[in-house]
């Protein structure tokens, strides 16, 4: 068992540090990182402006290729659409659109199996697609130079220019569709403003380059050349005040996935520390198996003693015994490896689902039965070396005089091993508990909003300006209680839109603060449930509403605005009159604190939400179902539900306390057949003893009572020593979220009863069955 939960958790590891190492330069990619130093710590981001990939290339001789993209689905396209080729009616919904530039597709050296991928994205209007939606698209077709449209968008097609290979499971890029950046200006100068920072950019680096000199280099050069004209232009005086505070660095294409847990990247990625983790549980899961060989070994050695004091006798040598001993403990090791591979074989599976990953065992790598063999024989060495070294020591007098029982007596190392056992039992207890508090605070913590009942509708933008309509049949509805139009909703992977604001005439003294622009409509506060603290809502009868704004109370705080309503705020040149102030609701992650927002009204028309009030979901749904065929029957309806959006927002931190739990609870089974075992063995070294108590009149519950105090010691043990470390790195594991759930003294009082109650139920068993046995068959042969 334990040998298989290693071999699952290694699958898993192996997976997991596999990513973005498959590029034939993968040793010189690097993405660019920016830091800023902000009360002590780290703000990093990943968004740059566009002229950065340019310069990168003109400036600095060690910049082999720079390229970048553009996947934020605040503009047009990037994310998800509707798509149908040019012969074609009816719609299908995609996801995995991004922007992407020629110097992408040249960096990451795309295998390619139509066109040309030296061109593939040089001109306008054209676009790469992976092999799987080609064969989607245009079975048994080379598509390039066919046309694909983008949300019902005529007037626009797209070229298919070429067809690469599908994207690796084990890549941080997981794009379909790459969209050019030939010829695409979001306004006017955009390709050569400093000001906006949308872009993530990659680079080539020569090889032999010094990263980190390069990293310097970078930061003086591209702050100080281009930022700060940029921002001293607009007026920024505590410009060098915040780029002293500022640095840009690399990042390997090969850390991405694992080491950008303290990144808002927008991408679904692993966690060095996890990796850690689950390498740990791995490790105490094949330690408290060995554990248990090496007790069971040391308790059963008087049996064993004769056997020893007799080979010694007629001319066996110490170190034969110990090969003896050792070629035993190999022997159960390759059976248990053996036995092992099938069983995680088996559970591959249910891992699999529990860790949403696609997991096989490499049968036909070369080295998989190598590794095998060695890790077998390392583990027999290490769980046979001490009884081996135990069992060979024995003296031949003492043992054929019959003076040696020391399988019956107490052996400091054994019980310091079972409570090692229990030890780590224990803080995996502790932990699982905490990880399912914490779980239980998110997903029911008040958020500032009402996510229950409320469907929302994608794929809306390809109606056009018939969406209002929709809005309006939609609220004829009985089960419909509001309808809201817009792609801004605190779940992820909607739209965001950030800038900087300042509370207006201060734009030149302060500081900006870091804020979130949403475009939504009048009903959007209603629909959702969120709750007007100051001022009013928006009102569609006044037409200076769409001028105004409305902001949460985070910007409130951020501003020192005593009184925000009536205040104008600006962004940039551009001020706006505050109307209302909205209660701080949770946004992004309970992993960060709300931040700054502003609500303006406009139209964003991609998701509209349905705040429905009745009980009949099937029904509700069917009657928005045939509401939307009205509108677009060329379109099958796409929905989804607030709440499970939110849900999903934690699927990673829920996956790993299921992993967790897993083999939190198979670590606490190993720990307990070894305990299971040694009792049997402490009762049967006992059996004379119990006897004797039995015959003088010992009580079945006294007997049962005097086997377990032992073990119930070493547990007791192993609680004090397992509390404080379980408390530690909890601490620190909930350091990532600004919302957590206190860790409670009683979540150690159940640790420690439960674990009290495992050892006491494993033990009971073995004392009450030696209780109840008849003293006259341990005592008859003295």
């Amino acid at each position: 068992m334990g040998i298989a939960a290693c071999l699952l958790i290694a699958l898993y590891i192996r997976e997991e540090l596999s990513y973005d190492k498959s590029y034939p330069d993968a040793a010189h990619i690097y993405r660019v990182v920016g830091w800023s130093k902000d009360n002590g710590t780290f703000e990093k981001w990943i968004s740059f402006p566009a002229p950065l990939a340019k310069v990168l290339l003109k400036d600095f001789p060690e910049v082999e290729k720079s390229g970048h993209l553009m996947p934020n689905p605040l503009f047009p396209r990037a994310g998800g659409n509707e798509v149908k080729p040019s012969n074609k009616n009816e719609n299908t919904h995609e996801e995995g659109f991004t922007y992407a530039d020629q110097g992408m597709l040249d960096i990451l050296k795309t295998p390619f199996v139509y066109g040309d991928r030296a061109i593939a994205l040089t001109e306008p209007n054209t676009m790469v697609i992976s092999k799987s939606k080609a064969d989607k698209y245009f079975p048994g077709q080379n598509p390039v130079g066919k046309l694909l449209y983008l949300n019902n968008d005529k007037d626009r097609p797209y070229k298919v220019t070429g067809v690469m290979q599908d994207p690796l499971a084990n890549s941080h890029l997981q794009y379909d569709f790459l969209l050019t950046l030939a010829g695409i200006e979001w306004w006017k100068g955009e390709q050569n403003d400093w000001d906006a920072n949308n872009y993530p950019t990659y680079v080539l680096l020569r090889q032999g380059t010094d990263v980190a000199k390069f990293e310097q280099k970078l930061t003086a050069g591209i702050l100080h050349n281009y930022y700060l004209p940029t921002m001293l232009e607009d007026g920024d005086k505590n410009a060098e005040k915040e780029l002293a505070n500022s640095s840009l660095h690399l990042q390997a294409i090969g850390d991405i996935n694992l080491k950008s847990y303290d990144i808002q990247d927008g991408l679904t990625h692993g966690d060095i520390r996890f990796i850690w983790l689950f390498g740990a549980i791995a490790c105490f899961i094949l330690i408290i198996a060995c554990i248990n060989f090496i007790n069971l070994s040391t308790a059963k050695s008087a049996n064993r003693a004769k056997e020893v004091g007799l080979r010694k006798v007629i001319g066996g040598y110490r170190s034969s015994l110990v090969k003896q001993f050792l070629t035993e403990s190999m022997l159960f090791s390759f059976f248990s490896f053996s036995l092992g591979i099938l069983l995680a074989w088996a559970l591959l599976p249910y891992f699999n689902m529990l860790s949403a990953k696609s997991l096989t065992i490499p049968w036909a790598a070369w080295w998989l039965a190598p590794t095998m063999i060695l890790s077998a024989i390392v583990v027999g060495v290490v769980a046979g070396l001490y009884p081996a070294l135990y069992l060979s020591s024995f003296r031949p007098i003492e043992v054929l005089k019959g003076q040696l029982s020391r399988g019956s007596k107490s052996s400091v190392l054994r019980n310091g091993l079972v409570v090692f056992q229990f030890t780590t039992s224990i803080v995996l207890i502790i932990s699982t508990v905490v990880i399912y508090n914490q779980m239980h605070f998110i997903l029911n913590k008040k958020l500032g909003y009402n996510k229950d009942q409320v469907v929302l509708l994608h794929g809306a933008n390809t109606l056009g300006d018939g969406v209002k309509g929709l809005k309006t049949a939609l609220l004829k509805l009985p089960q419909v209680q509001n309808v809201s139009i817009s792609d801004y909703l605190p779940i992820a992977k909607t739209k965001r839109n950030g800038n900087s604001f300042w509370l207006a005439g201060k734009q030149n003294t302060d500081e900006g603060v870091d804020t979130q622009v949403w475009i939504v409509d009048d009903d959007y506060i209603k629909t959702l449930g969120m709750r007007i603290v100051a001022g009013r809502d928006f009102n569609p009868a006044m037409p200076t509403d769409s001028q105004g704004v409305i902001i949460n109370q985070a910007l409130v705080r951020k501003l020192n605005l005593k009184k925000p309503v009536g205040k104008q705020v600006a962004n940039g040149n551009t001020t706006f009159p505050v109307i209302g102030v909205v209660e701080d609701f949770n946004f992004e992650s309970l992993r960060s604190e709300v931040g700054g927002l502003v609500m303006r009204l406009g139209h964003s028309p991609s998701i509209v939400s349905i705040k429905v009030n009745t009980a009949n979901m099937q029904g509700t749904l069917a009657s928005i179902s045939n509401v939307w065929k009205t509108f677009s029957p060329g379109q099958p309806i796409r929905y989804s539900f607030l709440d499970e959006n939110f849900a999903n927002m934690y699927a990673d931190v829920q996956r790993m306390a299921s992993i967790f739990t897993t083999f939190a609870i198979l670590a606490i089974i190993i720990a307990c057949l070894g305990l299971f075992g040694l009792s049997a063995f402490m009762a049967e070294q006992r059996s004379k003893e119990i006897g004797i108590r039995k015959v003088l009149g010992a009580s079945i519950s006294s007997i049962t009572a005097l086997m377990s105090k032992d073990f119930v010691k070493l547990v007791v043990i192993a609680i004090v020593i397992a509390s404080p470390i379980a408390w530690w790195a909890m601490t620190k594991w909930l350091e990532d979220f600004a919302y957590r759930a206190p860790i409670k003294a009683w979540v150690f009082i159940l640790a420690g009863a439960s674990a009290v109650m495992i050892a006491l139920i494993t033990v009971s068993f073995q004392s009450i069955k030696a209780a109840l046995m008849n003293p006259v068959k341990s005592l008859k042969s003295e």
